[in-house]
C-alpha cells in the first residue's frame, strides 16, 4: 500500500493517540468490574452475608456499565477520527494534485516515495517514472553535496526544516533551477525521522534572467573601466551619491571614501571652473540641454589638478519636476588638455618659423618633398628635382606616387607612405634600405625619413619626405659587410662568420632536441633519426711543399683552386669556410653521417685531382678530413671543432688522404671510428 503523506499522516497519528487514551480507560474499568465480580463470587463462597454480596454485585454492574460507556465513546471517537483522517488525507491529496508547485515525499534513503504532477511535469517525467528514481539521480552533479548535507543534518536531528536552491536534471538532461522548502516528519513517540516533505518551486526563468542581468552589468562595467570611465550615481531617496571604483581611483581615493555627501564633489572643483559647472548643471535641470556636460579641473587627493570631462543625465524626477536620480560618468582628459595647450603655443611659433623653414629647405643639401593631406605634392626643393628627374613646377599638384616611388632594396616591395591615424602622435618613419625608381626606370639608393605634419588642431595636414642619395655609401657598406664575413683570398666564409653560423645551428639543434639520446653513440655511421648536421674539418696534405718551392703566390693560387673544388663538390645549402692557412671547414646541412663520408671522399678526390702547375712544375696535394656530428647533445661549438680536428689528425696519422669520424663525446665508451682511406673506399 502506498505511504500516506504529509498532513494526513500527522492527523492520523494524533487520532490514534486519542483513541489509545480512551481505550486504556475503558480497559481499566472493565478490569476493575471483573475484579469486583470475582470478589463478590469469592465473598459468596466465604459466606460474608447477603448485604456484602449485593454491594459487590452493584459495584461490578456499575463498573461494567462504565466500561461499556467508555467503550462506546471510544468507538464513536475512532469513527470520527477515521472520518477526519480520510477528509484530511483527501484534502492533502487534492492539494498535492492541484498545486502549481512541486511537492515530493522523499525517504531517508533518498528514494522518491510520492510526487505530484507539477514536479513530474517540471522535469519532463510521469509520476510513475520519477517515483522509481532517487533524488540523487535527478540532481545536478554540482549540487549533490548540499542535498547530502541536508539529509545528514535531518537524520542527526540538528535541523527540522530546510530551504535552499539547487539544480535538477530534466529527463532530456538539461538543468533546471528550483527552490526547495520542506521539513522532516518524525515518529511522535521516538522522534525518529521517517521521511521528508518538500515543496519545490521552478525558479529557472528567474535564474536565467539574473544571469543575463549580471552578464550585461559585467560587460557594462568592463567597458567603462576599460575606457577609463568613472561612474557616479546620485539617488536622493538613498540620501547620497555613490561612485565607481574607477572614479575614486582616478582622484586618488579608496573605494567608498567619497560616498555619501552629494555636494562633496563640488568642493573639489577648481575655483575658476565652478561657474562653468554650475551653469551646465542649471541648464540640464531646467531642461535646456538633454545632457549635463562640462570640462573642468578637479583636485586630486595628493593636491594636483586634473582636467575632467563630466557627462550626466537626470533619469528620474518627482511630480514637481525635482531631481530624484541622476547617473553620469567622468573621464580624465588631462593629457588632451595639456596637448591642446602645447599645440596652441606651437601654433604661434610655427607661424614665425614657416618662412624661415621654406628658405632653409630650399638651401639644404638633402632632397625634400612636401605633400598635403590628400597626398598631393606642394613643395620640392632643387635637390629633390635632381634626384627624381622631375622639375618642381611639373610636380606641384600631382599625386606623390607619380613623382616619388620608393621600394625596399631586399624585397622589391613598395615602401608605403601613409598618413597616421587621427589623433595619433606618429613618429618619423626612417628607412635606410630604400631605392628610388625614376620615371625612366633608373634606380638610386636613398635613405629617407617620412614625417607627418600635424596642425594646432591635431589634424593631419600632409607629409614631409627627406631623402639623400645613398648609392655610394650603400655600395661601400655592402663591400665592408662582405669583407667582414668572407675570406679575402678565396671568397669563402671567414672564420668569424663561419663560427657564428655554426653557433646558430648548434643552438637550433639543441632547441629542437634533434639528438636521439636512446641510440648508441658508438654507431656514427648513421644519422640519428635522419636529422642534425655534419661538421667537416679539412687539412691539406703536402701544402707546405708548394709554399716552400713556389712561394706564397703559388700557395695563394692553389688555395683558390682548392676553394673552388670544395665548393663545386657540395650543394648550394652547405656552408664552406677557410679557417686559416690550409685549413677549411664545411657544414653539411644533410644529417646523414654516411652521406657526409661520401661527400668527404668526393672532396678528397677533387683536391687530389687538381691539375696545378706553377712555374712549369706540377704539384699534387691531398687532404685529410675529420667528421663530427652537430646534434643536440654534441656540446658547444669549440668542442665539436676540437673533436673534428682530432679526427683529422687521426686521419693524417693513418696515412693521409683519409676520412675519420669523431665520436659524439657522450660517454667514455665512445671510440673513434677507424679512418677510411681512398683505397679502402674503392
Amino acid at each position: 500500500m502506498r505511504l500516506r503523506t504529509g498532513v494526513a499522516r500527522i492527523v492520523m497519528w494524533r487520532g490514534l493517540a486519542s483513541r489509545k487514551s480512551l481505550g486504556h480507560a475503558g480497559l481499566a474499568l472493565l478490569v476493575a468490574g471483573l475484579g469486583v465480580l470475582a470478589t463478590s463470587i469469592l465473598l459468596s463462597r466465604l459466606d460474608f452475608g447477603t448485604e456484602a454480596l449485593k454491594l459487590c454485585l452493584q459495584i461490578a454492574v456499575a463498573v461494567a456499565v462504565g466500561a461499556l460507556f467508555l467503550a462506546a465513546l471510544s468507538i464513536r471517537r475512532i469513527s470520527r477520527d477515521r472520518q477526519q483522517i480520510a477528509e484530511s488525507e483527501l484534502r492533502f491529496r487534492r492539494a498535492m494534485e492541484d498545486s502549481a508547485i512541486g511537492i515530493v515525499v522523499v525517504g531517508l534513503d533518498g528514494r522518491i516515495r510520492q510526487t505530484n504532477p507539477a514536479f513530474a511535469a517540471m522535469l519532463g517525467y510521469t509520476s510513475e517514472e520519477i517515483e522509481a528514481l532517487t533524488f540523487f539521480q535527478i540532481t545536478h552533479p554540482d549540487d549533490l553535496q548540499i542535498g547530502r548535507e541536508t539529509m545528514d543534518d535531518l537524520k542527526a536531528g540538528t535541523v527540522n526544516s530546510f530551504h535552499f536552491e539547487k539544480r535538477y536534471l530534466r529527463k532530456d538532461g538539461t538543468p533546471v533551477w528550483a527552490h526547495l522548502a520542506g521539513s522532516v516528519i518524525r515518529d511522535e513517540n521516538s522522534g525518529r525521522p521517517l521521511y521528508l516533505v518538500s515543496q519545490i518551486e521552478n525558479i529557472d526563468a528567474r535564474k536565467q534572467a539574473e544571469a543575463r542581468i549580471a552578464e550585461a552589468e559585467t560587460r557594462w562595467n568592463f567597458a567603462l573601466a576599460g575606457a577609463g570611465q568613472g561612474v557616479w550615481d546620485l539617488d536622493m531617496r538613498k540620501g547620497g551619491t555613490t561612485y565607481s571604483s574607477t572614479w575614486v581611483k582616478m582622484l586618488g581615493y579608496a573605494d567608498g571614501e567619497l560616498d555619501g555627501d552629494t555636494d562633496r564633489w563640488l568642493t573639489m572643483i577648481h575655483p575658476d571652473d565652478g561657474e562653468i559647472v554650475a551653469e551646465a548643471d542649471r541648464a540640464h535641470l531646467e531642461g535646456k540641454t538633454p545632457f549635463f556636460e562640462a570640462e573642468f579641473r578637479m583636485r586630486h587627493k595628493d593636491g594636483h589638478w586634473m582636467w575632467i570631462l563630466d557627462r550626466g543625465k537626470a533619469i528620474e524626477r518627482d511630480e514637481d519636476g525635482r531631481l530624484i536620480r541622476a547617473i553620469g560618468s567622468l573621464t580624465d582628459i588631462t593629457r588632451r588638455k595639456e596637448a591642446e595647450e602645447r599645440l596652441t603655443v606651437s601654433a604661434a611659433m610655427l607661424a614665425d618659423e614657416k618662412e624661415r623653414l621654406r628658405v632653409t629647405l630650399q638651401s639644404i643639401g638633402d632632397a625634400v618633398i612636401c605633400t598635403d593631406a590628400a597626398n598631393r605634392i606642394t613643395f620640392m626643393n632643387p635637390v629633390a628635382e635632381k634626384l627624381t628627374g622631375i622639375a618642381g613646377g611639373e610636380a606641384l599638384g600631382k599625386m606623390l606616387g607619380h613623382v616619388y616611388w620608393a621600394v625596399d632594396e631586399e624585397t622589391g616591395h613598395r615602401i608605403g607612405v601613409t598618413r597616421p591615424a587621427v589623433g595619433v602622435q606618429a613618429p618619423a618613419d626612417q628607412n635606410s634600405r630604400a631605392v628610388l625608381i625614376r620615371r625612366d626606370d633608373t634606380r638610386c639608393s636613398i635613405r629617407q625619413v617620412v614625417s607627418p605634419i600635424i596642425n594646432e588642431r591635431n589634424e593631419f595636414c600632409g607629409l614631409v619626405i627627406v631623402f639623400q642619395d645613398f648609392t655610394d655609401a650603400r655600395a661601400l657598406q655592402r663591400q665592408l659587410a662582405h669583407a667582414a664575413a668572407h675570406d679575402a683570398l678565396t671568397g669563402l666564409a671567414n672564420r668569424s662568420s663561419f663560427i657564428r653560423a655554426m653557433e646558430g645551428l648548434v643552438g637550433q639543434a639543441r632547441k629542437d632536441g634533434t639528438a636521439d639520446t636512446t641510440k648508441s653513440t658508438v654507431d656514427t655511421t648513421k644519422s640519428v633519426g635522419g636529422t642534425g648536421h655534419q661538421f667537416m674539418f679539412i687539412d691539406l696534405d703536402h701544402f707546405k711543399l708548394v709554399n716552400d718551392t713556389g712561394g706564397h703566390a703559388a700557395g695563394d693560387a692553389l688555395l683558390k683552386r682548392v676553394a673552388e673544388a670544395v665548393r663545386g663538390v657540395l650543394g648550394p645549402d652547405d656552408i664552406v669556410a677557410r679557417l686559416g692557412g690550409d685549413e677549411f671547414a664545411v657544414i653539411l646541412k644533410s644529417g646523414s653521417a654516411a652521406g657526409a663520408k661520401i661527400a668527404a671522399r668526393s672532396i678528397i678526390d677533387a683536391i687530389r685531382s687538381l691539375d696545378f702547375t706553377w712555374d712549369g712544375r706540377p704539384h699534387v696535394i691531398g687532404a685529410s678530413i675529420g667528421l663530427a656530428a652537430i646534434r643536440a647533445n654534441c656540446g658547444e661549438v669549440d668542442e665539436i671543432i676540437a673533436r673534428a680536428d682530432a679526427a683529422c689528425y687521426a686521419a693524417k696519422a693513418a696515412g693521409r688522404g683519409c676520412v675519420c669520424v669523431a665520436p659524439d663525446g657522450e660517454s667514455m665508451a665512445d671510440r673513434e671510428e677507424p679512418p677510411e682511406s681512398l683505397a679502402a673506399a674503392s
